[in-house]
């Protein structure tokens, strides 16, 4: 599907709208009534892209495709976006003119939990995808990419964070847990520490977190963590290690000589306190 195509296709359908009849007077309120309704039940992306052409063509496929699209072309942007129109999720191109993706990214993420999947400019720039999952992105894609490909990651991430959601609804009594001197709620995601301090968590570290409290005590394999935290197979798996070592320094006493996860040599890591329901 080419940008010619998908306006082409639009400006006919607006044509077809205009040349239909109004029988009884009520039917421009109906139509109207039943787009704010749809709007409502739709999710809402975010696309952040300075190319025009691009962004046009993943918004008009998007829209097509029953997903409502607001756009930025810079950073500038993107703060009053996030606070006004309360997108669904964020896809966010890490190369944005003199703009770095990245920071943008981390701004983002220091402000807000709201899924945000990472476009990256090549398939070689490994490093791009991997500190952008680090910083809590939670997929990437890489240009040139298909325009299909591109709704089934969003699909999959919003299907992710709905399951999520609905978990924490079923299973209240599982909003607040303790180990050791550490305690965490899942309804706010606030860690605190023995002193009742907050410690910040970056998306990546609160999903290993989370699949380390499900599964306290058990040896759990880098496979499973890397389907735990939802990172991309195409990340090497050593990425799983990198995030434990920066979740170590933020648990651990000595991050060197750790106590709270431990590696379990020829098969990955177990978090070795035991988890207390609050």
């Amino acid at each position: 599907m080419t940008l010619r195509t998908a306006i082409g296709a639009m400006n006919h359908r607006m044509g077809d709208e205009e040349s239909g009849s109004d029988k009884d007077g009520f039917e421009p309120f109906r139509q109207s009534h039943q787009k704010a309704s749809a709007e409502r039940s739709q999710p809402t992306c975010l696309v952040v892209e300075d190319d025009r052409t691009m962004r046009h063509l993943v918004m008009n496929y998007l829209e097509e495709h029953g997903i409502r699209t607001i756009s930025a072309s810079g950073r500038e942007e993107v703060a009053g976006l996030l606070a006004r129109e309360e997108p669904s999720l964020v896809i966010l191109d890490l190369r944005l003119g003199q703009e770095d993706g990245l920071d943008l990214l981390r701004e983002i993420r220091s402000h807000s939990d709201i899924p945000v999947i990472i476009i990256t400019g090549h398939r070689r720039d490994e490093i791009d995808r991997v500190v952008g999952l680090e910083l809590g992105a939670d997929d990437y894609i890489t240009k040139p990419f298909g325009l299909r490909e591109l709704l089934a990651r969003i699909r999959a991430v919003l299907r992710g964070r709905e399951a999520g959601q609905a978990a924490v609804q079923r299973d209240p009594e599982r909003g607040r847990c303790r180990f050791g001197g550490w305690q965490l709620d899942r309804r706010s995601r606030r860690l605190s520490d023995s002193s009742g301090i907050p410690v910040a968590l970056t998306k990546g570290e609160y999903a290993l977190l989370i699949a380390f409290l499900d599964a306290p005590q058990r040896p759990l394999s880098r496979e499973h963590l890397l389907q735990a935290t939802r990172i991309h197979e195409d990340v090497f798996d050593r990425s799983i290690d990198v995030q434990v070592l920066r979740l170590r320094r933020k648990l651990e006493t000595d991050p060197n000589a750790p106590r709270v996860i431990l590696t379990e040599r020829g098969v990955g890591y177990v978090f070795a306190l035991p988890v207390e329901p609050l």
